[in-house]
């Protein structure tokens, strides 16, 4: 059977209370909202990933990446690529 794995945001929130200083201190050392951590604290908000970029290190966390890595960017709408006039040359 396998492992259930833990929601990235449950193992933030774990370093969070773990991280042996006040939220307002890791507020200030990385420059994230104090709204922003209070709401994502209590489960009633997410943390943009400009936030966690900030606080993963103060935290002594890592991001990975654990998918794969060589995804096509989505197709974006807009104009389809023009003909080439003429024949060979």
């Amino acid at each position: 059977m396998k492992a259930k794995r833990e929601k990235p945001s449950d193992v933030v929130r774990r370093a969070v209370n773990a991280a042996g200083v006040t939220r307002y201190r890791l507020c200030k050392a990385s420059g994230v909202d104090k709204g922003t951590m209070s709401r994502f604290m209590a489960g009633k908000g997410g943390l943009p990933i400009e936030s966690l970029d900030a606080l993963a290190p103060v935290l002594g966390l890592r991001i990975v990446a654990d998918g794969p890595v060589n995804v096509p960017p989505p197709k974006r709408p807009g104009r389809k690529p023009k003909a080439k006039k003429g024949g060979a040359s």
